[in-house]
């Protein structure tokens, strides 16, 4: 996982401004098109993918630079903005329910770019695990609400999505770069950006190996054998809240009561003996294993096996016109036109033959770089 930078994300209230967004997903249109006639599909994906390229797109179009919702409202901008019969890149799922609805544009933009079936269903698989990954894997009260995966006509993909934490009412955001993702669960993560650490089961971490592997054999024990073992008078269980619990010293407080329902946990045992799991990624696949199950597995493998899960939170901090809510300055509507045409113009001659414009544009931001 690649070191990021350092942002605030807090929960903002309130929608942005029809004024406002439309103009953001005409610019956001501009600057892709720029991109992908400058560089390449790729190139675009590996840029939106880096949490710091991400916010400052947000805060070039007008959203608020400290918002969670420059996560939400950049992603929706674009969906709309980005043609994928025109540029080669589509932009699936998002908010709430809208997330669900991923594997259909998956689908869709497959048929559209002319994938083969196994590729459409790998794509389908990345965004499943990422998911599962962010919200199981790792435990770090951040649960999702927002999921989005990009990908180009070439099957390139990347995947961002963003969790809250009810509590704080700060967000978290992973990035997913798809051509770095050597393994779904072993430290797949391009950056996650977030306002803080905190105790975290990662189950994604290097030092979780071990563990992994005991919760895969552990998945191929008889299950009546995993109860008898659990029951047994070398391992104790206290009464909490009403349900019984596994007893495990150091850290009590992140065991909650409906992590070792007795019943549950024999109900997935008999699920992953009879499927003959054969890796951790299968495991964490299969439906009907959330986070509550992850943690179970995890400490009844210690407790079974002696091998350890990491604790380590994998977070690394990270993190021109204005913004909605006037800071730095309130956006000035002709400013933002006219920036909007310019991008227009520019696109429009370097079609014609012109690349003198997009010449510009590249070296002031260059220019920028270096100031």
């Amino acid at each position: 996982m690649r070191r990021g930078g350092y942002a605030n994300l807090p929960l903002h209230g309130g929608d942005c401004p029809k004024w406002l967004f439309g103009r953001m997903v005409k610019l956001s249109r501009a600057i892709t098109e720029v991109i992908v006639e400058e560089y390449s599909q790729g190139e675009y994906l590996k840029r939106l993918c880096d949490p710091f390229w991400f916010q400052a797109f947000s805060c070039a179009i007008a959203f608020d630079w400290h918002s969670s919702g420059v996560t939400t409202t950049l992603t929706g901008a674009l969906k709309e903005a980005v043609l994928p019969e025109e540029m080669g890149i589509a932009v699936c799922g998002g908010k709430g329910k809208t997330s669900k609805k991923t594997p259909h544009d998956i689908e869709a933009a497959g048929e559209l770019f002319s994938l083969d079936t196994r590729k459409i269903e790998e794509l389908k698989k990345a965004s499943r695990l990422a998911a599962k990954v962010d919200n199981a894997a790792v435990q770090d009260g951040f649960s999702l609400y927002h999921h989005c995966l990009v990908m180009s006509e070439r099957g390139d993909w990347i995947v961002i999505q963003q969790g809250m934490n009810e509590e704080t009412k700060y967000a978290r955001r992973y990035h997913w770069l798809g051509e770095s993702v050597k393994s779904f669960v072993e430290e797949p993560h391009h950056a996650i950006c977030c306002d803080s650490t905190g105790k975290t089961l990662n189950m994604v971490a290097g030092e979780s190996e071990d563990l992994r592997k005991a919760c895969v054999d552990l998945s191929k024990e008889n299950p009546d054998w995993v109860m008898k073992q659990i029951r047994g008078p070398q391992k104790t269980l206290d009464d909490f809240d009403g349900l019984p619990v596994l007893h495990a010293p150091r850290r009590h407080d992140l065991v909650l009561s409906e992590d070792v329902n007795q019943d549950r946990i024999k109900q997935i045992l008999v699920g992953t003996y009879e499927n003959n799991i054969g890796s951790y990624e299968e495991l964490l696949g299969m439906q009907g294993v959330g986070p509550a199950t992850v943690r179970s597995l995890a400490l009844i493998s210690e407790l079974i096996y002696g091998e350890e899960p990491s604790w380590r939170d994998p977070c690394r901090y990270s993190f021109c016109l204005g913004g909605k809510d006037g800071f730095p300055y309130q956006p000035k509507l002709e400013h933002y036109d006219e920036v909007i045409d310019v991008m227009k113009n520019a696109i429009s001659q370097a079609k014609l033959g012109d690349r003198e414009r997009l010449g510009a544009i590249k070296r002031l931001n260059e220019f920028a770089g270096t100031a």
